[in-house]
């Protein structure tokens, strides 16, 4: 069987699977998971087009990675066929650990970061496939020699932002989340073991740094979406809290069982088998029939909740630049509470909860990129003489409520 495939993606147009060991890992079970996992959560309910998935992108950054690999050998950087694979097998299972709706649902129905889980199904994946992902484990877990490759997978310069910022941005319409990732692969290379841009692509880096603040606060953390996905969290937060006290819940039998259970990164390891083909079962799908279910059940904040997200009736949100005053949330609560005939405990920090959101384009706390001028001196892109995006992490404050 020909295991060298293309496929035409809609970003960078035809694309091709250079191993057949890719071929079946996008063949697993696992992997196919991933074309049911939303790359935006619900941000489609503010961008229709957003409806893409994590298989999608996890495609998209193997095949940025392959050019980055190129560029980096016509660089005459060291890297073995078999690193490069690994490389290409590390990126394309990054994801692989995702909840339903991406990061709307991280550490609500299970307390484990996606990262850990996707580490753990590229353990039992290993197995599957005797032993042949060990090195992408290791770049992976940043435990290789080489961590230029590393810093492909993960860093402030990875191919996973340069894909979601060239995709998301596609899918939204956003214009503005349009990098040339072309450009910033080509200025890429290796000095000293680390992965660092050229000079002359220092502007390249500015705006690409520019452009994923600019779709953080018009995509990722637009008001409306974060509305729409706070709601879902606390949807889930109330079922895990009914299930804890044994109220029957109609649901996948997947969904059910992390419902009714509390598992921990421990239980994983433990019972590492098992539990990840739990994991594995669960899906948007799950909890999009679980919402539709729950919009009739007899707990008036599963069933309010789980009927507006299915409806697009959102609550309403009010953002600003500092928190809200105590007073004026408690107030809200208690006039919530009356509208809607109910005591304020039932309502209290499902229908009307505060919180905030905060977002850094670029931090100089660990790993920063790394400008190698024309004398071989290394800078970090905070000390770069002729930059102009500025470490700041900006905070905006939220408070979510029906309408009255």
């Amino acid at each position: 069987m020909n295991k060298k495939k293309i496929f035409n993606d809609p970003v960078y147009g035809f694309t091709s699977i250079p191993h057949g060991i890719i071929f079946d890992l996008i063949e697993h079970p696992y992997y196919q998971r991933l074309r049911r996992i939303s790359q935006l959560g619900l941000s489609h309910y503010v961008y229709p087009g957003a409806l893409h998935t994590r298989f999608h992108h996890a495609l998209g950054a193997m095949h940025l990675m392959t050019h980055a690999i190129e560029t980096l050998k016509s660089k005459d950087v060291d890297i073995s066929k078999k690193e490069a694979r690994a490389a290409l097998i590390a990126i394309l299972l990054h994801d692989i650990g995702h909840a339903p709706f991406s990061h709307a649902l991280e550490n609500t129905l299970v307390k484990v970061h996606h990262e850990e889980l996707s580490e753990l199904f590229m353990q039992k994946l290993n197995e599957e496939f005797k032993g042949k992902l060990d090195t992408a484990i290791q770049i992976f877990q940043n435990k290789y020699p080489k961590k230029f490759l590393h810093q492909l997978v993960s860093s402030q310069l990875d191919m996973d932002r340069m894909d979601y910022l060239n995709r998301d941005s596609f899918f939204t319409g956003v214009s503005e989340g349009v990098i040339g990732s072309d450009r910033l692969i080509k200025m890429l290379t290796v000095k000293n073991n680390e992965l660092v841009v050229e000079e002359k692509g220092i502007y390249s880096v500015e705006k690409f740094l520019i452009a994923r603040r600019l779709m953080y606060w018009q995509v990722y953390l637009h008001k409306t979406v974060l509305a729409a996905e706070q709601m879902l969290i606390r949807t889930l937060k109330r079922a895990k809290e009914l299930a804890q006290q044994g109220v029957e819940l109609e649901a996948s039998e997947g969904l059910k069982f992390f419902l009714y259970e509390n598992i921990t990164i421990k239980d994983f390891k433990k019972n590492r088998n098992i539990l990840l083909e739990k994991y594995a079962s669960l899906d948007d799908v799950d909890i999009l029939s679980a919402l539709k279910s729950w919009s009739n059940h007899n707990d008036f904040v599963l069933s309010y909740l789980s009927k507006r997200i299915i409806e697009r009736n959102l609550l309403k949100i009010k953002m600003q630049n500092k928190p809200f005053k105590k007073e004026y949330v408690k107030d809200l609560r208690q006039i919530i509470a009356t509208n809607l005939k109910k005591d304020r405990s039932e309502t209290k920090d499902y229908l009307v909860f505060d919180g905030k959101e905060s977002n850094s384009a670029y931090t100089t706390n660990k790993d920063e990129i790394k400008i190698l001028y024309k004398d071989g001196k290394v800078v970090p892109m905070s000390d770069a003489s002729d930059h102009g995006v500025q470490p700041k992490i900006i905070t905006k404050h939220y408070i979510c409520y029906p309408k009255y």
